[in-house]
């Protein structure tokens, strides 16, 4: 019996420590949709909220301190191995969406858009 609950407190902590791997934005934007959406383990998160406010993993942050802030966190990633997710909600105006796009990409970074699956 000892080692049932030896078993069932493995599998406890082995949920527990993977339902921690499910990061979701906990800012309120309407997520554009597509056809397939897959999710990406984010580590730097871009956030644009209608009212366009800029959020770096759900800090605000201005325009023009964006670039000297994604640099410091891509710093200890190799070129091209660095991930920044975009969460821009569909009815910013895409100038804005290509702007934070262009900075990621001349910091070597992939730019993945967030988006909500078609029902």
């Amino acid at each position: 019996m000892s080692s049932m609950t030896d078993i069932i407190f493995l599998l406890l902590i082995f949920f527990m420590l993977t339902s921690n791997f499910v990061t979701p934005t906990g800012l309120p934007v309407n997520l554009p949709s597509s056809k397939s959406s897959s999710i990406v383990m984010q580590k730097i998160s871009v956030t644009i909220t209608p009212d366009l406010k800029y959020y770096l993993n759900d800090r605000e942050i201005s325009i023009s301190d964006l670039e000297p802030q994604l640099a410091a966190l891509l710093q200890g990633t190799e070129d091209g191995e660095g991930v920044v997710v975009l969460h821009v909600d569909k009815t910013v105006p895409v100038e804005h969406l290509v702007k934070v796009a262009g900075i990621a990409t001349d910091l070597k970074a992939k730019v993945t858009l967030a988006t909500v699956p078609n029902e």
